[in-house]
């Protein structure tokens, strides 16, 4: 072969290095990217828990003095939100965060029950409004991370991407998956307001 046959070779294998190389950036790059909406979108769900956290101290506070005693879904609910300030894990915080509502929803309801006067006040009626939105975007906050995880584990499973992602040590994500067992729906009457 003669020098200028070589020297075409050469620059053909050096293109191909140099796609390939730009190629694994670009490649690492999307999965950094990833990974980071996964880890924003789970703060959002933490940032909608914080608010929900911020706002029962409020509630509790309405309803202890307008009903006069401590009830059990009061109890209920400074117990979760102390339960998810003191949560470590994304999976400790998510089900004190769902206790949290399932305790608010609760409350919500034995006050409509037996304190329907309760329900006339401008300020229980305000905080119920906000705790029933912060649950909403709580929801959505949710759906938003899913979707990310869904983004990331199939850029994760694509080929030629899958090659990038096993040789940087990306893995797929598992799914959000909420606890049965924090989802139970309280009893009425278990407790009901005095």
């Amino acid at each position: 072969m003669n020098k200028k046959g070589l020297a075409v070779v050469w620059w053909v294998v050096i293109a191909v290095a140099v796609i390939i190389v730009l190629y694994g950036i670009y490649g690492y790059n999307s999965f950094v990217t990833l990974n980071q909406n996964i880890n924003g979108k789970w703060s959002e769900v933490e940032n909608q828990y914080q608010r929900q956290a911020d706002l029962i101290p409020n509630l509790v506070s309405v309803v202890a003095s307008s009903v006069g005693a401590e009830t059990k879904y009061v109890k209920d609910i400074v117990d979760a939100r102390t339960s998810w300030q003191s949560a470590q894990s994304q999976l400790q915080k998510d089900e004190a965060g769902v206790r949290m509502n399932n305790g608010v929803a609760a409350l919500v309801s034995a006050v409509a029950e037996n304190y329907p006067t309760l329900q006339a006040n401008k300020q229980y009626v305000a905080l119920t409004d906000e705790l029933s939105g912060t649950q909403n975007r709580i929801a959505v906050a949710r759906g938003e991370y899913i979707k990310s995880i869904q983004a990331y584990n199939t850029a994760v499973m694509r080929f030629p991407s899958l090659i990038i992602a096993r040789i940087f040590g990306f893995s797929e994500k598992d799914y959000y998956k909420a606890e049965l067992s924090s989802m139970k729906t309280p009893v009425l009457g278990e407790g009901v307001l005095p």
